[in-house]
């Protein structure tokens, strides 16, 4: 099992948003200090795939998370889910103690 986790409905968001803006389908995993729970997640398309990075591959679309947010973030995957609150990248960390309400901020 690897370290991280791209699901194949986040796989299928990921294709299309880089295919729109012309840029290779890699979406960048990063963890920064702040939010209302401590730690919060940041997204984005990658130009390239850094030598420190972890990288896993779904349906052709690849995740990249570097070295220290992949301590924060092992074990995880990566969702695309659209419901009622609307439509976003999600994390299923389970290192996370806590999160808050809107998902995108969590503690250890």
């Amino acid at each position: 099992m690897s370290d991280i986790q791209l699901t194949p409905s986040a796989a299928k968001r990921v294709a299309a948003i880089a295919a729109r803006q012309g840029k290779p389908a890699v979406l960048r995993l990063s963890v920064e200090g702040g939010g209302c729970s401590g730690f919060q997640y940041r997204f984005g398309l990658a130009e390239s795939i850094e030598p420190d990075d972890a990288a896993v591959e779904t349906d052709g679309v690849k995740l990249v998370v570097d070295s220290i947010s992949l301590d924060l973030v092992r074990g995880s995957a990566v969702d695309y889910v659209e419901d009622l609150s609307g439509a976003a990248f999600k994390v299923q960390n389970p290192q996370a103690a806590s999160g808050c309400g809107c998902g995108s901020s969590f503690s250890i």
